[in-house]
């Protein structure tokens, strides 16, 4: 498998490197930090997510500005640039209408973008996102976290992994060390030290809360529940405050969910079968999850939670058209006995800047 590395110019004339691969409906991944298309390409922390998503999907991924093989000096990182730098890559391709990907900050970037753009999503899926930045909803004193930019500025960028294990044994605890090791240097080679206490600046300022009552799109949430570094909380809060939303829990402490976890095949399983489908495995037998294994339902809900929970379900699923957004999941079953879905044909990318991709 192949994937091809473009360019396109945001509105202020920086260049964004985006990458395409797969075929099916196209998936946009919204923007996140820590991302080199090349670098994470063959990793052991990535690839499988980008694999198992290009087989039914056109992948389509971008380095934000400041880092990986998007221009690198930049005058300033924020919200409304990073979300110019998203439209500018979605209108290269001359995409319509498309699903998106939100992973950690990105679920707050996808649901901003769906806001400003109705019309053009068709579904969202969430990974470990978050409405609120820290700063937002107090997550660190200021005093803490300026020490922490200082910190970044300076040692990010040194040969000495020792501050940058900091963040991966946040990002991923249950790793081996051939993981985190992978992630150390993805830090180190994603941007600098200096863009990187600037996005950590940035991100800490997010706030969407206000907008979540207007994702008016069919929407997938997947938290792990022992999340160190984005709050199981925060899952939770997405999914009661976007109408509709189905919440999935996993089971895992990991940021970033890899391919040995127990709960990889679920969440995989779960954005296949979302919103209509089939969650099959690999010979394409139906497969049934345990409830103490997708935990849809957290056991450390309060009861009024529940309760709201419930009532974002609709009672029954119904038919609509493909540009309807009023089809929901009924409540949180753990078994999917449908046949299996066809495959829309691969759709066609209009060709721009390109370069050859690494297998």
């Amino acid at each position: 498998m192949n994937q091809e590395i473009r360019f396109c110019a945001a509105p202020d004339g920086t260049r964004i490197a985006f990458a395409v691969v797969g075929d099916g409906p196209p998936l946009v991944k919204a923007p996140n930090w820590l991302t080199h298309l090349e670098f994470e390409w063959n990793s052991p922390v990535w690839r499988h997510w980008w694999e198992e998503l290009a087989r039914d999907f056109t992948l389509v991924r971008f380095d934000q500005r400041g880092s990986g093989l998007s221009d690198r000096i930049v005058n300033e990182h924020s919200f409304d640039l990073w979300l110019g730098d998203l439209a500018a890559v979605v209108d290269d391709l001359g995409l319509d209408r498309f699903s998106m990907l939100g992973i950690s900050q990105g679920g707050a970037f996808a649901a901003a973008y769906i806001v400003q753009n109705p019309g053009r999503v068709d579904r969202l899926v969430m990974y470990g996102a978050y409405p609120r930045g820290q700063a937002m909803r107090g997550g660190t004193t200021d005093e803490k976290f300026e020490a922490m930019l200082t910190l970044t500025r300076a040692g990010w960028g040194r040969d000495d992994p020792a501050y940058r294990q900091m963040f991966t044994s946040r990002f991923m605890p249950g790793a081996t060390i051939e993981q985190m090791t992978w992630c150390n240097d993805l830090q180190r080679v994603s941007t600098s030290g200096e863009n990187a206490a600037d996005v950590m600046a940035t991100l800490s300022r997010i706030d969407v809360l206000p907008i979540l009552g207007d994702v008016d799109v069919p929407t997938l949430v997947l938290h792990a529940t022992g999340d160190m570094q984005v709050p199981f909380e925060q899952g939770r809060q997405l999914s009661s405050l976007i109408p509709d939303a189905r919440f999935v829990a996993l089971d895992g402490n990991n940021h970033f969910l890899l391919a040995s976890e127990p709960a990889w095949p679920i969440a995989i399983a779960e954005i296949r079968a979302f919103p209509g489908g089939d969650a099959r495995n690999d010979n394409g037998v139906a497969t049934e999850f345990g409830a103490a294994a997708a935990s849809p339902i957290p056991a450390d809900l309060t009861t009024r939670e529940v309760e709201v929970l419930r009532h974002l379900a609709p009672a029954a699923r119904t038919a609509r058209s493909p540009t309807s957004c009023s089809s929901r999941r009924t409540s949180w079953p753990t078994t999917y006995r449908t046949s299996s879905p066809r495959r829309p044909p691969p759709i066609e990318l209009k060709r721009r800047h390109s370069r050859p991709g690494m297998d």
